[in-house]
């Protein structure tokens, strides 16, 4: 097993905590475009969420979809929205949703710099709610790459914003390990011929990673031992 010489992240359950962050912008964006608790509620079950409880479905469109595929799903429930519209709408949105540190990120991410390695971003969010959420954590500038599902190089769990982070930092897949939360993150890995490591910040649990993925954390701390761990 060679060196890993490269980490790639998904974003949402993986850097920052999925429950902790999306679960409470749901409710405050059903809130927002529906008129009593019983039509969040309604709006709230054609995307996956439980309004009541505060809680995704574990097969939530919202969890591992892209945004467009959350638009697609919302658009026949919102009139007076295009497909267009309803996209920058919700794009608009998530810029906003307060992120929660899954780990302290800056002196995590500085860490694995340390070490050599070089790091990216790939995520189904789109780009720019993407990277004003990096930015609002104080970390962009750790990363070589970011990627979202519109620029360019598709979503996951295609391989396609693998491969150019692969490209991007010159690297071979084989020195590169994907880090996610969910079962795409990990298919996306297993297709574009990397190591795989999964964490339980998002809503899969550990069963349902584990046959997809080398090894599965609870969180991304334990990421650098791994990593120090492999090619020796």
């Amino acid at each position: 097993m060679s060196v890993v010489r490269g980490a790639l992240f998904d974003k949402d359950g993986t850097l920052f905590d999925f429950a902790a962050t999306w679960e409470a912008w749901a409710a405050a964006f059903l809130d927002g475009v529906t008129s009593d608790a019983q039509g969040a509620a309604e709006l709230g079950t054609v995307i996956g969420f439980d309004y009541a409880q505060r809680r995704f479905q574990p097969d939530s469109v919202v969890i591992a979809g892209t945004p467009g595929e959350v638009a697609e799903t919302l658009l026949p429930h919102m009139p007076g929205h295009s497909m267009a519209s309803l996209l920058d709408f919700l794009n608009e949105e998530a810029e906003q949703a307060p992120q929660v540190e899954a780990v302290p990120l800056v002196p995590f991410l500085s860490g694995l710099r340390q070490d050599g390695l070089r790091l990216g971003v790939a995520t189904n969010d789109a780009e720019a709610p993407a990277r004003a959420h990096l930015a609002r954590a104080g970390v962009t500038g750790f990363f070589d790459f970011i990627a979202g599902f519109d620029s360019g190089h598709g979503g996951k769990p295609a391989p396609g914003q693998l491969l150019a982070f692969a490209e991007a930092v010159d690297l071979p897949v084989e020195q590169i390990v994907m880090v996610g939360d969910s079962t795409h993150d990990l298919q996306a890995g297993r297709a574009a011929g990397m190591r795989c490591v999964g964490v339980l910040t998002g809503l899969a649990d550990r069963d349902v990673l584990a046959p997809h993925a080398d090894a599965v954390f609870d969180d991304i701390s334990a990421l650098p031992a791994w990593i120090a761990a492999q090619g020796r």
